[in-house]
């Protein structure tokens, strides 16, 4: 497991290109066969990747969380953006189709990820934060999911986001998570931009061509800077820090938060007239 610490504003301003990229971008989320983890220090998110093959993945015993196994203290919320697959959580089988979430609460002793062909295997991605309590295990299907349209033609950012892991669809310790995918056209996301001091939020991007970027921004409103993302890797945003982009074409990004609250619209807008 990768750990990062914090990173303040003031620091954040003084960083170049690799700098920003070393803090707060993590460029290899899926690793055939393997599991990915990033912990950041960052209201303690655990960032990552499972993709089984040919062999099943099981959620190991870590020793930077200090517990016997990994979901003591902890929950979890996975989004599958691969092929067919399962989880199985303490004996229990849960088929996780494409575009499918899963959320396994505090407690679960054992995860064991699989993949229904090797061929078209799955590629969970998923979000991993501290929790004081136990909430349901469920699947969460696409169908299930909350779908709000957002944005315009006219603005290049007309959208669906696809809440999942969020108070009106189950109940979670902390944790939330969404799916946000575009209109052919639409390239912006999270503009007019925000920050919400009382949570931090993570983007994972995918969806695009190897030719095809995405530039993200983040930084304060007054001092912003961008990092270049490529397909299938995922960004770190501070609670201080705006979190927006723009794409060369059309993508698909998953958001993650976790903070004080679960409150969506809980988040200070910045004017147009504010950016630097």
């Amino acid at each position: 497991m990768e750990v990062r610490e914090y990173i303040n504003s003031e620091y954040a301003k003084s960083l170049d290109t690799s700098g920003l990229r070393k803090e707060f971008l993590m460029e290899q989320v899926f690793i055939a066969d393997k599991m990915t983890m990033l912990y950041s220090h960052v209201d303690r998110m655990i960032i990552g990747g499972v993709a089984p093959a040919a062999v099943s993945i099981s959620l190991p015993v870590s020793s930077e969380l200090g517990t016997e196994y990994f979901l003591e203290r902890r929950e979890m919320g996975i989004i599958n953006i691969g092929g067919a697959g399962a989880i199985e959580v303490d004996g229990t089988h849960y088929d996780i189709a494409p575009r499918d979430a899963f959320y396994i609460g505090k407690g679960a002793k054992s995860v064991i990820f699989s993949s229904k062909n090797p061929e078209n295997p799955s590629k969970f991605y998923f979000n991993s934060a501290p929790a004081h309590r136990s909430c349901p295990t469920r699947v969460v299907t696409f169908d299930q999911a909350k779908h709000l349209e957002m944005g315009s033609d006219s603005e290049c950012n007309k959208r669906v986001i696809n809440q999942y892991i969020h108070p009106s669809v189950l109940e979670t310790c902390q944790l939330v998570m969404g799916l946000t995918s575009f209109y052919e056209g639409s390239v912006w996301n999270t503009m007019p931009v925000h920050t919400h001091e009382r949570r931090m939020e993570v983007y994972f991007y995918f969806d695009m061509p190897a030719d095809r970027v995405v530039f993200h921004f983040m930084g304060k409103p007054r001092e912003t800077r961008h990092i270049v993302v490529r397909n299938e890797q995922a960004v770190i945003s501070p609670s201080w820090s705006i979190h927006c982009g723009v794409g060369t074409g059309k993508y698909t990004f998953i958001w993650g938060m976790a903070g004080e609250n679960q409150t969506f619209t809980d988040m200070d807008g910045v004017a147009m007239e504010d950016l630097r």
